[in-house]
């Protein structure tokens, strides 16, 4: 026969030992890797608000962006979150002042559904103005087109 084993002497009767292998092969550990950083790459936007809302559309240029915004969500049913926990509207403004440690300059985003009535963006807003938040705005989207992108905040200061 002419093929040998690995391991086997070359026709002298003597059996070497097997060796450890020196190196490790990396690939199966690099696959893994990168298939992981692309599913926490897709993920990652998708976990910043839970809620979904239909958002409306506008035109306006994007402001700067805050770090780690606290986001108040208006659904069409009228129920109010802040972040990912649903609120009754007398109970927002406590929440809020826990979460953002009584700290009246911190930023607020409100994403309110296109579908729900003005007065009640309003009233959470107005809400949140009169418990003494001065950054308070609004979230909308790009209407559909060659430059839409992704959602657009326009802030303005409550008053």
């Amino acid at each position: 026969m002419a093929a040998q084993l690995a391991g086997k002497a070359h026709g002298r009767g003597k059996r070497r030992g097997y060796r450890a292998m020196a190196e490790i092969n990396m690939t199966p550990f690099i696959d893994v890797m990168l298939v992981l950083l692309i599913v926490f790459m897709v993920a990652a936007p998708m976990l910043t608000v839970g809620v979904p809302v239909d958002l409306p559309k506008t035109n306006a240029a994007p402001l700067e962006q805050q770090k780690d915004p606290l986001f108040v969500t208006v659904q069409t049913d009228g129920r109010v979150f802040v972040q990912e926990t649903p609120v009754e509207l007398s109970n927002m403004v406590a929440l809020l002042i826990a979460v953002t440690n009584n700290n009246p300059e911190a930023r607020i985003l409100v994403r309110g559904d296109a579908k729900i009535a003005y007065g009640k963006m309003l009233e959470v807003m107005g809400t949140m103005s009169a418990a003494g938040f001065k950054k308070v705005g609004l979230v909308a989207e790009m209407p559909n087109g060659p430059t839409a992108g992704g959602p657009r905040v326009g802030a303005k200061q409550a008053r």
